[in-house]
């Protein structure tokens, strides 16, 4: 099962406002031992959001979809996503229920719009405020503050999903290597590569001020019992040609 996510908003895009919903989803699936497969950010002009939805649609993937689900005149995600699936668009009954609960007498129909999804959803609960967000194929669609949105996902996670927690044996292990060039390391890397062709390798190097030691940041992706025989190889290899390493923590 493969997780993505979508950050929509023309704020996020021109600076005004800067994302705070990557690190988080990347923060809650790591906490379940689920992992991020992709991210794209996406302003809030509708025939490009309906063409990204359309392809991200068509992955099959789990997506979380961040902002653009209110009803004033900028907001288009809601229509975008019925658009994207040739869909009509109605009042979801319990979503008017949440919205009238929390609205009560004080009720007008522009406060209803924010209740209208593509037909076939499903409610997403949101504990904040009781606008709720929606889900269809998949797709989880939540507001863009994270005080509403953080709660609505880790309840999607934890009810939906709550089978794929912790499923998969992945780890991330690495090592900093002293002193030298990624150059001087492709050898080493290839034949990691190669060998482990389940895992993946991962180089991120440094760019040392003046004064300072350059250094690599060199690890695996995979399952523990293959990340563990690759790592063993890697730093005997980083050891062959020389350089020291001590493990990342």
């Amino acid at each position: 099962m493969n997780f993505g996510a979508l950050i929509i908003g023309d704020e996020i895009l021109s600076g005004r406002r800067s994302d705070k919903h990557l690190a988080k989803i990347i923060e809650m699936l790591g906490a379940r031992g689920l992992k991020l497969g992709w991210a794209r950010y996406v302003g809030d002009e509708p025939a490009g959001l309906i063409e990204t939805l359309r392809q991200t649609f068509a992955t099959g993937d789990v997506v979380f979809s961040f902002g653009g689900i209110g009803a004033t005149p900028d907001d288009h995600t809601r229509q975008s996503a019925a658009a994207a699936l040739g869909a009509d668009i109605e009042l979801h009954p319990a979503a008017e229920a949440e919205i009238r609960a929390r609205f009560g007498a004080e009720i007008t129909a522009e406060r209803l719009q924010m209740g209208v999804f593509p037909v076939g959803s499903e409610i997403v609960p949101n504990p904040y405020n009781r606008i709720p967000g929606f889900s269809i194929r998949e797709h989880y669609f939540v507001p863009g503050f994270p005080v509403m949105a953080w709660p609505m996902v880790e309840w999607v996670l934890d009810s939906r999903y709550a089978h794929l927690h912790h499923a998969e044996d992945y780890i991330e292990r690495a090592v900093t290597v002293w002193d030298a060039y990624e150059g001087q390391l492709i050898g080493l890397m290839r034949e990691l590569t190669e060998a482990f062709p389940d895992t993946t390798l991962f180089s991120l190097p440094t760019i040392a001020a003046e004064g300072q030691r350059r250094s690599i940041e060199l690890g695996m992706k995979g399952t523990a019992a293959r990340v563990a025989e690759a790592m063993a190889r890697l730093k005997a290899g980083v050891g062959a040609q020389g350089f020291q390493w001590e493990d990342k923590v």
